[in-house]
């Protein structure tokens, strides 16, 4: 029974992953679909470089509230593994997305939202991580893949102990592993020396005259 309440989550914090956040709120706020702009990825850096801090805030938000959404599901489905194997699952959807032609986001909002479930000492040490990585470097990838880089150190150092380690290990490395694979053109970028910096004052400029065309399209509605 617990066998197939645990596949059950897995199989709904899939599904749950799949809701494109992205997609959604730049649809309705700009008008746009995401996924045919930028870089063509649906998650919250390219909302921000194409419609600015609002709409960027909004979807890691919603990405991370599906992280949580899966892992508590799980939980109560299957207990301690139910809920890593769903929030495991949660984060595969949203990368890799059943619906959308499997393009998706990185899943580094959805991996938030879950490891405030799981472990949630680990998810500020996390936000400090991008913050402070990206202020240095401006570079996102750079901070999302220091962050990833650092998961399984801080599961380890930050686990309850009741937690079964183990388990929590091969979760921790197993999401590191799926973040290095969606990053893998960021880090061949880095390389190459050619990665994006986020410029903060034309992301300041792109913030205002989205939200001036999105008040005038709702106010003539």
């Amino acid at each position: 029974m617990r066998i197939a309440l645990t596949i059950l989550a897995a199989v709904l914090g899939y599904l749950l992953g799949c809701i494109p956040s992205g997609v959604l709120i730049s649809k309705y706020y700009g008008e746009m679909d995401i996924r045919k702009t930028g870089s063509g990825n649906s998650g919250t850096t390219n909302v921000l470089r194409t419609l600015g801090w609002l709409p960027s805030l909004v979807t890691l938000l919603g990405d991370a509230l599906k992280g949580v959404c899966g892992a508590l599901l799980g939980k109560w489905l299957g207990g301690e593994i139910g809920m890593l194997v769903a929030a495991f699952c949660t984060v595969l959807g949203h990368d890799f997305p059943v619906f959308s032609k499997f393009k998706g986001g990185k899943g580094i909002a959805t991996s938030l939202g879950v490891t405030f479930v799981i472990c949630w000492p680990v998810a500020p040490c996390l936000v400090g991580i991008v913050v402070v990585i990206v202020a240095i470097t401006k570079i996102m990838s750079v901070g999302t893949l220091t962050a990833s880089l650092s998961y399984p150190v801080l599961f380890w150092a930050l686990a309850p102990e009741s937690a079964d380690r183990r388990a929590y290990m091969i979760f921790a490395i197993g999401l590191m592993l799926l973040s290095f694979l969606c990053h893998r053109s960021n880090i061949k970028r880095l390389f190459r020396g050619e990665e994006n910096k986020l410029n903060f004052g034309r992301i300041g400029k792109l913030s205002g005259h989205h939200f001036r065309l999105f008040k005038q399209r709702k106010f003539k509605k």
